[in-house]
């Protein structure tokens, strides 16, 4: 258990960092003092951010009436914890190289990560959250599998068998990844939170998007489970794992439906993921 950890710790260790600006957004939000005006300034001093942010707000994605064109002005109408989130998610896109040698084809990895980050903030706002944590909800599903990019990146082989032993009917490459590396994405996806200093509820999702059958898991973490299995029902792009799982009755309970009742309830998700391709567009632009 120690060589394989040791073996997590040494992948992680490789996945590049934020960039400064960004660890200091995150470090700033965490604090209940902060205010808008320093976290502009942090922004503000990342000229090449600040010009990604404010394409992002002004894109279909927001939807906005009016052409924002200051980081001033973003951060009075997204509000501090919208502006963290897109800082965020701009920030891990860029950070995860785009080619990897174990077979995980990143447009298609984007794709599938971008429809579960859609449908999770469209499934929390049903159940009542509001505007802020709807951000949260999006980030927590865009990176809940940020753990399959650091072993394909950096454990590829043993990534390569774990997709083949997925490729079979009935295995899931979660329990392929336990089988051939004695760990899974979402064991390795908490150590890369804890390497960037990601807000808790966010590592919570990331490391606990599998573990729901048991019930007892949080709202938001549930919202991931589902939206996962929608996006993968869907077939918007792929992630390496195929299988469908099955809902718990805790998650059922949650929704008060099953995954077509939930698909149902999801008439815009086709356009809102389209929208959303922007994340993913300007993350990856030098």
């Amino acid at each position: 258990m120690q060589d394989v950890k040791k073996k997590l710790l040494a992948a992680v260790e490789k996945m590049p960092a934020f960039p400064k600006s960004v660890h200091q957004v995150l470090k700033l939000a965490a604090d209940i003092n902060c205010s808008q005006k320093d976290l502009v300034e942090v922004i503000k001093n990342d000229p090449v951010f600040t010009l990604k942010i404010l394409r992002l707000v002004n894109s279909a994605y927001f939807g906005l009436s009016r052409e924002i064109t200051s980081i001033n002005h973003a951060s009075v109408y997204l509000g501090l914890n919208t502006l963290k989130n897109v800082a965020l998610g701009l920030a891990a896109v860029g950070a995860i190289p785009k080619m990897s040698g174990s077979g995980l084809d990143m447009g298609a990895f984007w794709l599938h990560s971008l429809a579960v980050a859609t449908a999770t903030r469209l499934l929390g706002t049903k159940l009542g959250i509001s505007r802020d944590e709807a951000a949260d909800y999006f980030a927590s599903g865009l990176l809940h599998d940020v753990g399959k990019a650091v072993f394909a990146l950096y454990l590829p082989k043993e990534y390569l068998l774990a997709f083949e032993k997925a490729a079979e009917p009935g295995v899931s490459l979660y329990e392929a990844e336990y089988q051939v590396i004695g760990a899974t994405h979402a064991d390795i996806g908490a150590m890369l939170a804890d390497k960037w200093n990601l807000p808790a509820d966010l590592r919570d999702a990331i490391a606990g998007h599998h573990a729901v059958q048991n019930g007892g898991s949080s709202q938001l973490v549930d919202c991931v489970f589902a939206a996962n299995q929608i996006s993968k029902k869907l077939a918007f792009g792929s992630a390496g794992d195929f299988e469908v799982e099955p809902f718990p009755k805790s998650v059922q309970d949650r929704f008060s439906l099953g995954l077509e009742g939930l698909i149902e309830k999801l008439p815009t998700l086709d356009e809102e993921v389209e929208h959303a391709r922007v994340f993913i567009k300007l993350g990856e632009a030098q």
